[in-house]
């Protein structure tokens, strides 16, 4: 049997007490989810498609309401056969095949007033609708604040307000951000299950967004960000104090989740989607694998804040059920719980110690390009050096070379622009990869203490249980499996290569090497000749 098929039968079998569980259908959590109506915002992204799975996986759910926009020429009856062909659902549609003719799509979009649904249907929705999951927002970091504001901020107040027409709501869960506090100001700090004073008050905000020239907000956003990295987590900062101060009367929770990565185990270990690896951390480990990506600008001794989409959407199925079942316990104030892997010490160098081992060149891909190897570095001068002559230089060349002789293989992109992707992305989660907060799980790890012992293993969101070494063999995995999609066969083909390209890398560098060292003494001795000392 080949490696990497072994590696991934293992981790399944983690799986099987799970489905056991959960096929049982008696948990409290289970219980609490069973015949509701639920409208799900964002259900179309990288963690709405999971939490979808998961709620029908697990939970006897009588419908979904689904919230789509028609998106690049598709309907949202497209969309939805689109979304549900992916291999996620696979598990799912075994036991339950029928769950599809469970969704509803509702075409609207957050972005409207009124989320942009039709008034027939908004008043059905607010009839029938007793559980709302608000996971919709613009995750562009670089989103020009009056964009990110009206899906962020306005969008959440047109969701609390479908939450205060519907006439038998007993939940509404708000997914926010680990870091929407995590300021400069804050970090190498605590960063608690908590309302923080918002950095501008939800309704002049809201008023600023909506009546005021898009070029003057513009003018004035890095005066008013200032303290927040970009406009995604302090436009999230300001939904949060929204629900506290416009929806607090509800029966609402957030949940921060950090960055969110592959699947652990469910409903397969690591399973990610083409569209979030391009835009993920987890993209990095993707063009590592390939032997394309070799440079990366992190500071490999602080602890990252990330997390298992898995262990994300269980800590908000269970978040859920949590805040209702212990209402009295919150006192009236709005139940905060934050998924954290600060206090567990997953630090770069953990996870890049663990990729340089041969137990994982061993589970190489067959397809990949190039030794895979990785400099590290939190200088962006030496970053930008390293990145010019380990991927512009040599990604040029072989660029023009693939050109002139017509051999690119269809649909693969060029290296320039992937250099040009990685280098972008680098930009973006620098902030997160070079600086660490400890962000405190009090709430969460106190509501695990609560679960049945039971329902600890069908939504288990204890990040303690996560071991490392597994969760990046089942990324790894997974990106050969749903991304490459090389089937895990030809394993012991890709460790060859490994091996071989090892050797061709030394002999690579060492010309290359060489060639540099001739460029620079040739301009040298132009320069010298021509200014004489």
């Amino acid at each position: 049997m080949d490696h990497a098929r072994e590696i991934e039968l293992k981790l399944l079998e983690q799986l099987k007490p799970i489905n056991e569980l959960t096929d049982r259908g008696n948990s409290a959590v289970q219980q609490f989810y069973s015949g509701a109506t639920v409208f799900v915002t964002g259900g179309s992204g990288f963690l709405g498609k999971h939490l979808i799975e998961k709620l029908f996986r697990s939970c006897e759910i009588k419908k979904i309401y689904l919230l789509l926009r028609p998106k690049r020429g598709k309907t949202i009856q497209e969309r939805m056969t689109y979304i549900f062909k992916d291999p996620l659902y696979d598990t799912v549609r075994s036991k339950k095949p029928d769950f599809v003719d469970r969704i509803v799509p509702v075409e609207g979009d957050v972005a409207e007033l009124g989320l942009g649904i039709d008034e027939k249907v908004y008043s059905e929705m607010a009839e029938e609708v007793n559980v709302i999951f608000h996971m919709a927002a613009t995750v562009n970091f670089d989103e020009p604040l009056q964009n990110a504001g009206i899906i962020n901020v306005r969008g959440t107040r047109e969701v609390i307000e479908l939450g205060k027409r519907c006439k038998n709501l007993k939940l509404l869960n708000h997914v926010s951000t680990a870091f929407a506090h995590a300021t400069a100001s804050r970090i190498e700090t605590d960063v608690e299950e908590k309302f923080y004073p918002s950095p501008v008050a939800p309704d002049i905000f809201l008023n600023m967004i909506e009546s005021m020239d898009v070029d003057r907000i513009n003018d004035i956003t890095p005066a008013l960000v200032k303290d927040w990295p970009n406009t995604y987590t302090f436009t999230k900062a300001i939904a949060e104090e929204l629900v506290r101060s416009y929806g607090g009367e509800l029966p609402v929770c957030v949940v921060k989740p950090p960055v969110v990565c592959s699947s652990y185990l469910e409903p397969s270990p690591g399973w990610i989607d083409n569209q979030t690896v391009m835009s993920n951390p987890v993209g990095f480990l993707l063009g590592i694998g390939l032997g394309v990506i070799h440079v990366m600008l992190v500071d490999r001794e602080r602890n990252l804040s990330y997390a298992p989409i898995d262990y994300v959407n269980n800590a908000i199925i269970a978040a859920g059920w949590d805040s209702v079942q212990n209402r009295q316990m919150w006192r009236g104030d709005v139940p905060i719980y934050t998924v954290s892997t600060s206090q567990y010490g997953f630090s770069w160098k953990q996870m890049g110690d663990i990729i340089r081992t041969d137990e994982f060149h061993r589970i190489s891909t067959p397809r990949l390009l190039w030794y895979a190897y990785l400099l590290e570095t939190n200088n962006r001068l030496l970053y930008w050096i390293l990145t010019w002559l380990l991927h512009y230089l040599p990604g040029y060349f072989l660029d023009t070379i693939v050109d002139l002789l017509g051999v690119r293989p269809k649909g693969a992109p060029e290296l320039v622009k992937v250099y040009t992707r990685s280098y972008k992305l680098t930009k973006v989660y620098r902030y997160f990869l070079s600086n660490e907060w400890n962000f405190r799980d009090d709430n969460l790890m106190a509501m695990v203490k609560r679960m049945s012992p039971e329902d600890k293993i069908i939504y288990n969101c204890n990040m303690e249980t996560v071991k490392l070494k597994e969760f990046m063999q089942a990324m790894c995995l997974g990106l050969r499996r749903f991304i490459i999609k090389d089937g895990l066969k030809n394993t012991a083909l890709g460790y060859r290569k490994q091996k071989m390209f090892y050797y061709a890398n030394i002999i690579f560098i060492g010309l290359y090497m060489y060639l540099i060292w001739k460029v620079l003494y040739f301009v040298y001795s132009t320069v010298a000749i021509m200014i004489p000392m």
